[in-house]
């Protein structure tokens, strides 16, 4: 049983944050971007722990330990412990466990992040393919370079086992948009022909450690990429917000596969406490009502019949409508105030 209670909204309408007990952070793009904290995303979730409901957080990030996010998320004014973050090194460790004996000289490509929970899982860490190791795990690391992402290539001929933190083709820095361990990865595969298991989003193994590590019964996962976040917390089962201040944004969103749909769609994490609008589709689903946005479907063209008073309902309409539509994306043309 859950040691947190569950937040629930008397008298009012449904929120996003009704029947949730833990929420699931993402860090880059929902709570902080580069050094910065993404604006309301520090009193929103410490709202969130005061109404009783735990947040943990978790990141596809593998530069960095534990205890480094923990400190970087205290310093914003948020109370946040290592225990409270899962990290991707930690589930590809747990997946790497279970591929080579305990104990074994394991090839590492990544920074502390990667290396620290390498060494806590028993495991010895070498960064030469002449040493033999029983496998490969990879993570990104800002001072990655080609040697690494060769000594894993010529590790990896041998046919050993090899694990990736994640597969994130980009990350969001302070700079801007940058390269993430998916290009990486990328360059290793070319390389040597064969794919990695991955411990990281989207796939199902670190949000199950989440979920086994907080005793969530009904949570809540927050991010801000369709192919990360959102299509990871599909396949765990998991309900989801999609928030507008990191990766993927409007055009994204209409464009979404069934796998990649998340079920809340917010401006920013006040969202999380404000009355969740339904979606009114028409019985031939035409037309699709947002508050005071209505957008409708006229043969191949989308098009805003009422703008209504905010952006983030006609863009839940353009989506309820596309989405409910079948049809994709590229066969219709959308009126660009819906995503510009």
């Amino acid at each position: 049983m859950s040691l947190f209670k569950t937040r629930k909204s008397e008298g009012a309408a449904v929120t996003p944050l009704d029947g949730v007990d833990v929420i699931l952070a993402d860090l880059d793009g929902v709570v902080y971007t580069g050094k910065d904290a993404v604006v309301y995303a520090v009193d929103s979730l410490s709202k969130a722990v005061a109404e009783g409901v735990r947040v943990g957080y978790i990141t596809n990030n593998a530069s960095r330990t534990d205890v480094q996010v923990a400190e970087h998320l205290s310093s914003f004014g948020l109370t946040v412990a290592p225990h409270d973050v899962v990290t991707s090194p930690q589930a590809a460790v747990k997946l790497l466990a279970g591929l080579v004996p305990a104990g074994s000289l394991i090839l590492v490509v990544g920074g502390i992040g990667l290396i620290s929970e390498v060494e806590k899982a028993g495991f010895t860490v070498t960064r030469l393919a002449s040493d033999q190791p029983a496998a490969v795990i990879q993570g990104f690391a800002p001072d990655v370079a080609w040697n690494d992402l060769a000594q894993a290539s010529f590790a990896l001929h041998r046919g050993i086992p090899w694990v990736a933190t994640n597969t994130d083709w980009t990350i969001p820095v302070e700079g801007g948009i940058a390269p993430g361990n998916g290009t990486l990865v990328s360059a290793v595969h070319t390389a040597v022909g064969t794919l990695p298991v991955v411990g990281g989003k989207p796939e199902k193994a670190i949000f199950d450690a989440a979920v086994e590590r907080f005793d969530a019964s009904s949570p809540l996962f927050i991010g801000d990429r369709l192919d990360t976040d959102i299509i990871g917390a599909n396949r765990a089962g998991i309900r989801s917000a999609h928030v507008l201040t990191g990766i993927d944004g409007a055009k994204q969103l209409l464009a979404a596969d069934e796998e990649s749909r998340p079920t809340f769609i917010l401006d920013d994490l006040r969202g999380l406490f404000e009355p969740y609008p339904s979606v009114e589709l028409a019985d031939d689903n035409t037309v699709a009502t947002v508050g005071k946005a209505v957008v409708r479907l006229r043969g191949t063209n989308v098009e805003i019949v009422r703008p209504g008073d905010s952006a983030v309902n006609r863009l839940r309409a353009g989506c309820g409508l596309i989405w409910a539509s079948g049809q994709p994306i590229y066969g219709l043309a959308v009126a660009p105030e819906l995503y510009s």
